[in-house]
């Protein structure tokens, strides 16, 4: 089996989920301990299973992390008239930050959403974030969006559903993209920004390490649980700091692409998985 979370790590899902929560949980524990072969996804997330399920064989969970297709993300052209981003009235003259993934706990939208109280005055932010767990967090993000859009301009929220030539196009216009996620075994949204050549700032929970090289394709921030207040000011920081710097941003951007060509692409993922299968097989 392949895993791409662990439930026990990830509380929050109680809040969606209600009393499925515990089958989620049972059902995850069941197949990984009757398993003759365990994926993960990361070296982190190995570790975080040897962990919660400390009776699992070491010998049987191997690490194959997940890959990008870098002949469907890569690096967009200029944005057109009709773009999505020339819809949204977003300027491409001033500094965009990105964020795209769900509604959820785990993304850590709220953190970022606060952090940019902090951002340069020029800086846009951009939210791609849709499919709320559940309505309290949605709330959440609503509140917080709406007081940032009062103190600040240029917030744009896209809540629909987008395509990947309308991602892309977001991806490859941004000056930073931005993961704040506070739980994350790898995190492929990291690589599909890397594979646009765009710098990346990511918290450094769970895989993202393995994604993103700090000082390489992009910062690392730490991420504390005891002090959203201090994780906050250090995203915005990071996140001026490559503003401020455009050359450096260029540069992680066309590291971080490099990085995905050589390190995550899907033929050699596939080969691994499939040297695991056949051992399993033999």
């Amino acid at each position: 089996m392949t895993a791409h979370s662990l439930e026990p790590l990830r509380p929050w899902k109680k809040e969606q989920l209600g009393g499925g929560y515990q089958v989620s949980t049972w059902v995850e524990q069941t197949a990984v301990l009757a398993a003759n072969a365990v994926i993960a996804v990361s070296s982190a997330m190995r570790n975080d299973m040897l962990r919660v399920y400390p009776s699992l064989d070491p010998n049987l969970v191997h690490v194959i992390r997940n890959g990008i297709d870098t002949e469907t993300w890569y690096p967009a052209g200029p944005a057109r008239t009709g773009s999505v981003l020339a819809e949204l009235g977003v300027d491409p003259n001033r500094p965009m930050a990105v964020f795209v993934g769900r509604i959820t706990r785990q993304k850590g939208v709220v953190h970022l959403v606060t952090a940019a109280h902090r951002f340069r005055s020029d800086v846009q932010l951009v939210l791609c974030a849709g499919a709320a767990d559940t309505p309290e967090v949605a709330d959440e993000v609503r509140v917080a969006v709406a007081e940032l859009a009062r103190n600040r301009t240029g917030v744009f929220w896209i809540q629909d559903r987008l395509t990947i030539g309308q991602l892309r196009e977001i991806l490859s216009a941004a000056t930073v993209f931005v993961c704040p996620s506070v739980y994350e075994p790898l995190g492929i949204v990291n690589l599909e920004a890397m594979a646009c050549a765009t710098a990346v700032v990511a918290s450094d929970v769970g895989g993202i390490p393995e994604v993103v090289a700090d000082g390489i394709t992009g910062s690392l921030v730490h991420y504390d649980a005891d002090d959203a207040t201090g994780y906050q000011a250090r995203l915005a920081e990071a996140v001026n700091a490559l503003v401020a710097d455009p050359a450096t941003a260029e540069r992680y951007g066309h590291a971080g692409r490099q990085r995905c060509i050589q390190e995550f692409s899907w033929a050699y993922i596939a080969e691994q998985t499939l040297d695991i299968y056949r051992k399993v097989c033999a």
